[in-house]
């Protein structure tokens, strides 16, 4: 018996190996001739036209005999020319399997999670990078020929990586990025390096000097050994050649106001910080119908923290600070920061809860949903005889649906539904417990890369016995100082059921402040 089962193992085995053998794919010269003209279809000024890509198939028959690739009988040269491609071309396979998006940092574990294979087996982007190049040759050089799919990258050739001339394309590569005043940055404070060199530092020496020895070597004005050096931000726009004039512009010129702004509505990526400050300085004019003498205004702070565990899916904080005044008039909205004088005062953090955002369809890049749940901060917050109303004595839900559509190169609209629930479990005299429904819509004009000008309309009905709103129009701009630094200004007029009916009238001043950490 069991010499019936060893001899059917070994039959077994026998018919597995032969299996394997017949679908191996031979890696020779015909290999990467495809590559090169796979390349040169589809590459253009440094951009892949991955919309093009993806209406073919010529990039699965790549991908196919990579999966199987039999790599045993291939020589050093070639076995790196080979895993060279094959990352290459995973990167634009997984782009393409997900377009269309605006960065691959969309993509949910596109470098450390998500599996290929190559050579029958399966990896990460990143182990293929890290094992089966960096750590097995040692040369780092490669990180000038291995892509990412973004325009911070070393940029894509139009050719493939081959056995015979591997050496010099390596060396011209590194050459070419390293004499690139836009990869090597130089000016009178120092000079600017790509991410790449922060991040594997160890591949380039460890150390600062051994970095600039490094970059030397291959540079025809050599940097001061004593340079200061820092580290730019990395640009994570696609390298897409489908979109705009990018087949026939240079690579410099490439990226349009619309793709270089920031996306409200998009999740921030995995392991990185952003933090919002949005200060809402609202006043409300009111009196008998005839004639106005009051004035009520509300400075709130609206703080919120979020940090990306994955590309999709961000979790934090949100609180709000508030400071009212109601006093008569004549006055300003601005005398809700003095003190002193005429009407009643009141200051406090009134509220704070956890928040999260997420991005549920992959593809839709522009398109998330947030929601803080945020706990009452303080006694009698929605006032007494003796104090103002401040705030809500219950808990707030608020759900925010978002969406962005670029339109064209230098507009967009923004698009923004709300499910609001306030004063929750408040059972108190007077108490509220409403629900509401705002609809916001923002149309923008982007006229260069870091300015933004846009107009607001926002209406909410309120869903309660006696039918209520609030509506409100503006005007606001945006300017983007750094991709992780950004200043807002809102300027609104507001209205009420209550506001139209007696004559009153409201605005709202807002000052926003964005700043994102990697």
């Amino acid at each position: 018996m069991k010499k019936t089962i060893k001899t059917a193992i070994q039959i077994f085995s026998l018919i597995a190996l032969i299996s394997n053998l017949s679908y191996a794919q031979t890696i020779n010269q015909g290999f990467f001739d495809d590559v090169d003209t796979f390349l040169k279809k589809h590459v253009k000024s440094n951009n892949v036209d991955y919309a093009k890509v993806k209406s073919g198939d010529d990039l699965n028959k790549l991908i196919n005999t990579i999966s199987k690739a039999d790599i045993s009988n291939l020589d050093s040269d070639a076995t790196q020319a080979f895993y060279i491609n094959a990352y290459n071309l995973n990167v634009i396979k997984q782009i393409v399997d997900n377009y269309p998006i605006n960065s691959a940092q969309e993509i949910s574990g596109f470098f450390d999670k998500t599996k290929i294979n190559v050579a029958n087996v399966s990896s990460t982007l990143n182990e293929l990078e890290k094992e089966k190049l960096l750590k097995a040759y040692k040369d780092p050089r490669f990180h000038f020929v291995l892509v990412c799919g973004a325009k911070g990258c070393p940029p894509i050739t139009n050719f493939a990586y081959t056995p015979s001339q591997l050496n010099a394309q390596l060396e011209e590569q590194t050459r070419l990025a390293l004499n690139d005043a836009q990869f090597i940055r130089t000016s009178s404070d120092g000079v600017a390096l790509s991410q790449i060199f922060n991040w594997y530092t160890s591949d380039f020496g460890g150390n600062k000097t051994s970095i600039i020895e490094f970059i030397n070597k291959y540079r025809e004005t050599k940097l001061n050994s004593s340079s200061k050096i820092k580290y730019y931000e990395y640009d994570w726009d696609l390298n897409d050649a489908s979109t705009g004039n990018a087949g026939t512009l240079p690579a410099s010129t490439l990226k349009s106001s619309n793709q270089s702004r920031y996306i409200v509505s998009s999740t921030i990526p995995k392991g990185t910080a952003e933090v919002k400050i949005f200060n809402n300085l609202y006043s409300q004019q009111t009196g008998n119908g005839e004639e106005l003498f009051n004035r009520s205004s509300f400075n709130t702070t609206l703080l919120s923290a979020m940090f990306g565990l994955t590309n999709r899916f961000n979790v934090g904080f949100a609180t709000r600070y508030r400071k009212v005044r109601n006093n008569p008039l004549p006055s300003s909205p601005f005398s809700v920061f003095g003190s002193g004088g005429e009407g009643s005062t009141r200051t406090g953090l009134t509220a704070f809860g956890p928040q999260i955002r997420y991005a549920p369809v992959p593809k839709w890049s522009n398109f998330s949903v947030q929601s803080s749940f945020v706990f009452p901060i303080g006694e009698d917050l929605a006032g007494s005889p003796d104090q103002p109303y401040i705030d809500w004595n219950g808990a707030t839900w608020w759900t925010q649906f978002f969406n962005d559509f670029s339109i064209g190169s230098q507009f967009s609209l923004f698009t923004e539904i709300d499910f609001l629930w306030e004063d929750i479990g408040d059972v108190s005299e007077g108490h509220i417990n409403r629900i509401s429904t705002p609809v916001t819509a923002i149309f923008s004009y982007i006229p260069t890369n870091k300015l933004t000008l846009y107009t607001l309309a926002g209406f909410s009905p309120y869903w309660q016995s006696e039918f209520d709103y609030f509506a409100q129009f503006g005007v606001g701009t945006k300017y983007q100082f750094t991709p992780n630094f950004e200043l807002e200004l809102l300027y609104t007029d507001f209205s009420n059921k209550f506001l139209a009916t007696s004559g009153g009238q409201a605005e709202t001043i807002n000052l926003g402040v964005r700043m994102n950490f990697r």
